[in-house]
């Protein structure tokens, strides 16, 4: 495979990675530790 190639394959799994992992943060288990800044200075 030419180095192109093999570069934007890498790129491209690399963004699906982090991607994949920011939803699992945001939506998975460990959302519960998360705290919401809005909830914590209602008036």
């Amino acid at each position: 495979m030419e180095t192109a190639t093999v570069l934007s394959i890498g790129i491209g799994a690399l963004v699906i990675a982090i991607t994949v992992f920011t939803i699992y943060t945001a939506f998975g288990p460990p959302a519960k530790e998360l705290a919401d800044p809005f909830d914590d200075h209602d008036d």
